[in-house]
């Protein structure tokens, strides 16, 4: 679909000259997600992989854990009242003997609005919905110099963002660093979505020996949707959440946060990273 960006006219002042201009803008529309016919949740993305959005929306739900589980996804026509088919409404089929989890209102707001739930509730709720421990044996073990350079890697393979300077991103590593996948959009957790659902169409789920790097802070909610993936280190180059750092020391997720150059901040699972190789280095 071509409607990743749109053309919008400013205008500019630089220095004292004013002047219009078209500028490039990234495009934000709704996408409602449909579970079996019923309207489940609604987040706001940026248009494109809206299947494996949806898809990977309910692995971090709990809902899905292999591609066994995905009957299909399907845009639904006639979603306004003239008929037309806007793209901004999927229904995702589950194969017959999935369990559905029971949607509470309380539930269907945090996921809905990313607000997340207080304490000790969000932290339950991914610990009872959680398939996977994260399990990776021999657990990864890496150092500093490697964590170091995937931001640069993220930022490089951030296409849409040069064009627009208005995205987040999120990607995923291998244990040696090797970019495996990027996807964009206007919010992170729904980028994350999209690398989650692609994976689990490809049947590729746990990603157990994968390494997580996301633009802007680490919230409760990535760190969920990374547990529930069974990724086991997640990076990010702002500030974690005070839960996200309660939910990493409770589930063994190495959290890494404040990754700017060959500076970083390990909030929880150090055991993954090279000391001895950090200090060798210093």
């Amino acid at each position: 679909m071509g409607r990743v960006t749109e053309r919008r006219k400013v205008l500019r002042i630089r220095d004292g000259a004013v002047s219009t201009r078209p500028d490039t803008l990234v495009t934000e529309e709704p996408l409602e997600i449909r579970l079996n016919g019923k309207p489940l949740a609604i987040t706001m993305r940026t248009p494109g992989d809206d299947f494996a959005l949806a898809a990977g929306f309910l692995v971090s739900e709990g809902v899905l854990a292999s591609a066994s589980d995905l009957r299909n996804i399907v845009y639904c026509a006639g979603a306004t009242a003239d008929g037309a088919n806007t793209y901004n409404v999927v229904d995702v089929s589950t194969t017959p003997g999935v369990a559905l989890p029971d949607f509470t209102l309380e539930r269907n707001v945090y996921t809905s609005s990313s607000c997340g739930l207080c304490g000790k509730a969000s932290l339950d709720a991914v610990r009872t919905t959680a398939r996977w421990p994260i399990a990776d044996t021999p657990p990864l073990r890496l150092t500093p110099g490697l964590l170091a350079a995937l931001p640069d890697r993220l930022r490089a393979a951030q296409r849409v963002f040069d064009r627009t300077g208005g995205l987040h991103a999120a990607a995923l590593f291998d244990e040696d660093g090797e970019l495996l996948d990027t996807r964009e959009d206007v919010g992170r957790h729904n980028a994350v979505d999209k690398l989650v659902g692609r994976a689990l169409r490809d049947d590729a789920l746990p990603l157990s020996r994968t390494i997580l790097m996301v633009s802007g802070r680490a919230s409760f909610e990535l760190a969920q949707k990374a547990v529930m993936a069974g990724i086991p280190v997640l990076a990010a180059v702002s500030a974690p959440s005070s839960l996200a750092v309660d939910l990493a020391a409770e589930t063994g997720l190495t959290l890494v946060g404040f990754l700017r150059g060959s500076s970083m901040n390990v909030y929880a699972g150090e055991h993954r990273i090279a000391l001895r190789e950090a200090a060798a280095q210093g």
